[in-house]
């Protein structure tokens, strides 16, 4: 990859690593440092790195980078880990995106990884599992697990609205 295709690699898929990282960590401070990792990565690799492949090796980078960090602040710990709005129960749900966002964070990380791929950022099926390291027939595996998950999560449209 030449310094060009370095800089058409950021303009390019920036925005989309951003959207991805954001998505899970729901932190925008955290998600830009992650994004800004990634991109530094790919940067020190950059002689190594086809330019054809720059989108996945990219995308894997930072999904690595991201669960490493979820690796190491679970060692850390927090001491706010109890959210009084996570106590809280609403029978009324006003809001169809933070219900959605909510359902979202009770999926385990990879079928959470794969359904955002999938379904926000719309990658196929093998793209996403060049970017996870998983085979395609996974990749299904995940994502149908992650959608019934969502749906026994959610329950029916017409008993949110």
């Amino acid at each position: 990859m030449t310094v060009d295709d370095y800089n058409k690699c950021v303009d390019e898929h920036a925005d989309g690593l951003y959207r991805f990282m954001l998505k899970h960590v729901r932190d925008t401070e955290k998600a830009r440092d992650l994004v800004q990792d990634a991109f530094t990565k790919v940067w020190l690799k950059v002689e190594e790195i086809d330019g054809a492949k720059a989108k996945s090796y990219l995308f894997s980078t930072g999904y690595h980078t991201m669960i490493d960090m979820f690796r190491r602040d679970k060692k850390q710990g927090s001491f706010d880990e109890v959210k009084p709005e996570r106590m809280a129960h609403s029978d009324q749900y006003s809001d169809l995106n933070e219900l959605l966002h909510q359902a979202l964070e009770t999926l385990p990380e990879v079928q959470k990884s794969v359904v955002l791929l999938r379904d926000y950022e719309g990658y196929s099926y093998e793209e996403i599992g060049e970017i996870c390291s998983l085979t395609e027939a996974q990749v299904k595996v995940y994502i149908f697990r992650a959608r019934k998950a969502l749906k026994d999560y959610i329950g029916s449209i017409e008993a949110i609205i």
